[in-house]
């Protein structure tokens, strides 16, 4: 729009027509991260209390199937639309609970789900005035976005190179649709996500591991986990996956070179 409100009616604003009114969106999302510290979450986001608790969780999972994973989806969803640190983690105990498919599975539509919600607040409340504010230095995102809005979001979040949450907001300064973005973002994160999946899919053998060599440490809370005990199947594969992953920047930069040559 390029045409100001009459003068009786002006909403209060900041800046070239900014409405504060307009940050709900993120004052929810900003509601929620504050109650999630407050809560004490971030208590749980740790392996010990996975290694703690991790018979409860698993009969959890067996006597409820569908309860757990509609709960798994829910704090996932909630904690990536808020930024709440600690994903991966969550990422590991999913692969626990559910093992590589179905983990990885769920975990990639909650991820999904909670960047969608982050992405749409952060549209809707500052997408366009960021927009004007931004346009001078950041040309290269832009031009991006424009020539191909979702083979770039697609690399984006395939490289591992920039913050998740960082991701999740900047395409909302371009006007990427909605279809585009969660399409983009679904597959995007498919490597990263079946990584850490298959971490904690192989989190079942190394606590029995551990309490082969000291018979009760789970439930203390007093195993040790060391280097040794990640050598099992399940975390060695979720190693070399991991450092599949973290190649992917070499290779993209390498075809992108050796397609400019060919240019």
């Amino acid at each position: 729009m390029t045409g100001g409100l009459p003068s009786g009616n002006v909403t209060p604003t900041a800046g070239n027509g900014f409405r504060w009114a307009r940050l709900w969106p993120l004052g929810v999302l900003a509601a929620g991260l504050l109650a999630l510290y407050l809560a004490g979450f971030g208590d749980y986001l740790t392996l010990g209390f996975i290694v703690r608790e991790h018979e409860g969780l698993a009969a959890f999972v067996t006597g409820h199937l569908a309860l757990a994973i509609l709960t798994y989806v829910a704090i996932y969803t909630a904690a990536v639309a808020v930024s709440f640190p600690g994903a991966s983690l969550i990422t590991i105990v999913g692969g626990y609970l559910f093992g590589a498919a179905l983990g990885t599975t769920l975990t990639v539509v909650a991820a999904t789900a909670g960047a969608t919600v982050i992405y749409l607040a952060a549209r809707s409340s500052l997408g366009l005035f960021l927009r004007e504010k931004v346009s001078h230095f950041a040309g290269r995102f832009a031009k991006g976005f424009e020539d191909n809005a979702f083979t770039y979001l697609f690399l984006l979040r395939l490289v591992p190179l920039f913050p998740f949450w960082l991701i999740n907001i900047v395409p909302a300064l371009f006007d990427v649709k909605v279809r585009t973005y969660v399409v983009a973002t679904g597959l995007g994160i498919i490597p990263g996500t079946l990584a850490y999946v298959l971490l904690g899919d192989g989190l079942g053998d190394t606590i029995g591991r551990l309490e082969a060599r000291d018979p009760g440490c789970a439930a203390a809370g007093t195993c040790d986990i060391g280097i040794g005990l990640l050598l099992t199947p399940g975390p060695l594969i979720a190693m070399a996956a991991l450092c599949v992953v973290a190649l992917i920047p070499i290779v993209v930069k390498r075809l992108r070179a050796r397609q400019g040559k060919a240019l």
